[in-house]
């Protein structure tokens, strides 16, 4: 399972190993408050996307396709993560308010397809 959740909601002992996937460090928080075991900034939205989109759910269904392609582009960035996934639970963290229209959203549809595609492979 690939769980999601803000930075600033409590670590849970069911989490598993946990990972930000936001390029820039969440404000307010420090380092060493945040238990996570890694920091995925490549895996992020590029700056460029990150600005276009400034969290304005109009531009939702095409920053989603934009964040896909550039996932596409840079598997050497999440296939650790997707190799964990396939082994245990893992959380990715991110900072944004909104919690439906985030890159953490994006990312886990994105993994989780990958994970789908394993399971119909091996039918």
């Amino acid at each position: 399972m690939i769980r999601i959740k803000r930075v600033y909601d409590p670590y849970e002992p069911d989490d598993g190993p946990r990972f930000l996937v936001d390029r820039l460090w969440p404000r307010g928080m420090k380092k060493e408050n945040l238990r996570m075991d890694g920091w995925l900034k490549d895996a992020a939205p590029s700056d460029a996307l990150r600005h276009w989109f400034g969290h304005d759910p109009a531009k939702w269904e095409e920053f989603c396709r934009r964040y896909d392609a550039e996932l596409e582009y840079n598997s050497a960035a999440w296939r650790p993560i997707l190799d964990m996934a396939r082994k245990q639970d893992i959380t990715l963290l991110y900072s944004a308010h909104d919690n439906e229209h985030n890159n953490a959203v994006v990312f886990r549809s994105f993994l989780e397809a990958r994970l789908a595609d394993d399971c119909q492979c091996g039918s």
